[in-house]
């Protein structure tokens, strides 16, 4: 009944003395995921929903000594190895992932701000996530040591992708002509943020645009040019494109460069007359029209509102107080697969808060929403 979430596990070994266990590993995991889906936040949590729901669950799961005890829950997530649990939900969410086209991949970082521990001298843990913008899913995510080591997780994190055909985008972190490479291996191409960290190409992109586009009498005209209103803001986009530009002499030995992009937006907050006003660059191996630039550019985004935004507002992953290195990092993996488990769920008008407490409360619901048939 349960194959489809089940497979998110497929080939992760059980880290326990399994003759000795009162409770079976993929019982576990499911009660876990299904408790996260219906807004469990802590071990307690997980516990009292099994209690709660144990005989929906003996409908589907073999429970051969009941419900494991908070203990049993901390205890496993502590045990079981986050690198192939990591790797088990990549091939797990990227089946969900298939069929989409010129799928936008953005990747970032994000920290769970409570999970580190004074006592252990140890900063919060800090998780790489790739996002499919257009499918709303969560990839994958690698842990680093910090926003600064981002660097050294990007490309392992990109390893583990199916990337043909897609547009991968990265923020200044991730502008390297290294990481270009790797994405371009992989069948894909890049759109990556040039700022004012890469000295010498940022300074040779900012002088040729001023030159060719922004400055007085300079004549060069945007590709793509939009208004947009919403929250109390009215947004011009601005986007210049310029392929002369990679031949200036920073980014000659660029993997593939195709263009180098120029966004302006100017926002003015309706009501107090205050406008802003940002340029910023990016490099690209895209042939792609302007108008599929500008959305990839903004569908970059998403990973901050689909993603990040929703575990730290709808599933709290800020709050969490879990600071075993492993057990968080797993713990962090259950909240990503319950948020692609409900976001799949596009027949549904209510939000995805809505769509978990439905499911808390609903057990037919739950299940739709874990065997892959779910609708409003």
């Amino acid at each position: 009944m349960i194959e489809g979430l089940a497979s998110c596990f497929t080939g992760l070994e059980d880290p326990r003395e399994t003759r000795r266990c009162d409770h079976q590993l993929v019982d576990i995991l499911a009660i876990a995921v299904c408790a996260v889906i219906a807004c469990a936040e802590s071990w307690e949590d997980i516990e009292l929903y099994g209690r709660s729901k144990r005989a929906w669950l003996e409908t589907f799961l073999a429970l051969p000594n009941g419900i494991p005890s908070h203990d049993t829950f901390r205890r496993v997530f502590m045990l079981i190895d986050p690198d192939a649990f990591e790797v088990c939900f990549t091939e797990w969410a990227q089946s969900l992932a298939v069929g989409a086209e010129r799928e936008v991949v953005a990747v970032d970082g994000k920290t769970v701000r409570r999970s580190g521990s004074r006592r252990h001298e140890r900063g919060p843990l800090h998780l790489v996530s790739a996002w499919a913008s257009d499918r709303g899913l969560a990839l994958g995510q690698r842990a680093v040591d910090g926003k600064s080591n981002e660097i050294t997780a990007i490309p392992d994190l990109l390893d583990s992708l199916r990337l043909d055909g897609c547009i991968v985008t990265l923020d200044a972190m991730g502008c390297q002509k290294a990481i270009a490479e790797r994405i371009q291996a992989k069948g894909a191409d890049y759109l990556l943020v040039l700022k004012a960290n890469h000295g010498h190409a940022f300074e040779a992109v900012r002088e040729h645009f001023e030159r060719t586009c922004f400055g007085r009498g300079s004549g060069g005209r945007p590709v793509f040019d939009a208004f947009e209103e919403s929250h109390g803001r009215l947004v011009r986009r601005r986007v210049f494109l310029d392929a002369a530009a990679k031949e200036l002499e920073p980014l000659r030995d660029w993997p593939e460069l195709s263009t180098v992009l120029a966004v302006e937006t100017i926002r003015g907050v309706t009501g107090t007359g205050k406008v802003e006003a940002e340029i910023r660059y990016f490099l690209t191996s895209c042939g792609d029209d302007p108008v599929t630039l500008a959305r990839a550019i903004r569908r970059h985004w998403s990973v901050e509102n689909g993603l990040h935004w929703v575990l730290d507002v709808t599933f709290r992953e800020d709050d969490s107080r879990v600071r075993d290195r492993t057990a968080a990092r797993n713990l962090a993996l259950l909240r990503k697969i319950a948020l692609n488990l409900v976001a799949r769920d596009r027949g549904s008008r209510a939000s995805l808060r809505g769509r978990r407490k439905k499911a808390a409360w609903d057990d037919d619901y739950m299940l739709q929403l874990i065997v892959g048939h779910a609708h409003a």
